[in-house]
């Protein structure tokens, strides 16, 4: 199970490296750390990336380690993830 969590991380980024996919990623991470997005709206809005159960069950533990988060941390998450966005372009 863990092994799709990782894998599923590495393929967004590449998925967006390959330059068609950089709206989704952000889409995936937004939605991941909004906690007015339910598990079952996030797991639809990957259902492109799903192939299986074990995969849908990897996506609902990310979105619920988000939903455990305080605020705090997850505003402190999107920063992280606006830095490494732009780190490419300095």
């Amino acid at each position: 199970m863990k092994l799709v969590m990782v894998l599923m991380l590495v393929a967004l980024p590449l998925y967006c490296y390959a330059g068609s996919g950089c709206s989704v990623l952000g889409k995936a991470v937004e939605d991941g750390i909004n906690t007015n997005v339910s598990m079952a709206e996030y797991i639809l809005s990957l259902q492109e990336f799903i192939d299986d159960e074990d995969t849908a069950n990897a996506i609902g533990e990310l979105k619920q380690c988000f939903l455990s988060q305080s605020n705090e941390t997850l505003d402190n998450f999107r920063v992280m993830m606006v830095i490494l966005a732009f780190s490419d372009m300095f």
